[in-house]
């Protein structure tokens, strides 16, 4: 599977967004089961959504916690990903700090911005000087009535691949 080519695709088509959805819960078996579905995808925004259904449910039928810090870490993720270039960095959760606001009864939509100058200030240019930087990428998460359910501060620890030391 092309990710990149079917990332591009799916920014205007609902067919390739589909097959986006179908790819990444084969590529990333973890999150098959929460149901996770990237709604929309630009070059410096991402929407996924959360589905309120038994898998996803806490002991009081609201989304779980760790559910929802998932999808934290998959939204901002999956769009650092998209927007590095695989062959040249690396990126590794290093932290992930969540705080709750809101039970979740319904569907839950996560959104993240990505710009070009945040990553040329927060990455670019620090890699320059630094074996690797950290990031923190903060995503809102609301559920379909607009409830801001939490607020994740997911640390990506980025690296280039030229400064990555491989056992020999």
């Amino acid at each position: 599977m092309d990710t990149k080519k079917i990332v591009e695709r799916a920014k205007t088509s609902k067919f390739y967004m589909w097959l986006l959805n179908v790819g990444l819960n084969r590529m990333i078996p973890f999150n098959k089961p929460h149901g996770f579905k990237i709604e929309e995808i630009k070059d410096d925004y991402i929407k996924t959504s959360l589905p309120y259904k038994r898998r996803n449910f806490n002991h009081i039928r609201g989304l779980h916690a760790c559910a929802l810090a998932t999808l934290s870490e998959f939204t901002t993720g999956f769009l650092m990903v998209s927007r590095l270039d695989p062959k040249k960095y690396r990126i590794i959760l290093k932290t992930l700090e969540m705080d709750y606001h809101y039970q979740g009864k319904m569907k839950a939509y996560g959104t993240f911005n990505l710009t070009d100058d945040w990553l040329n200030d927060q990455i670019y240019k620090p890699l320059e000087a630094n074996e690797a930087v950290v990031v923190i990428c903060e995503i809102k998460i609301h559920d379909e009535e607009g409830n801001h359910l939490t607020t994740g501060k997911v640390h990506w620890q980025v690296k280039s691949w030229s400064k990555v030391r491989t056992k020999a």
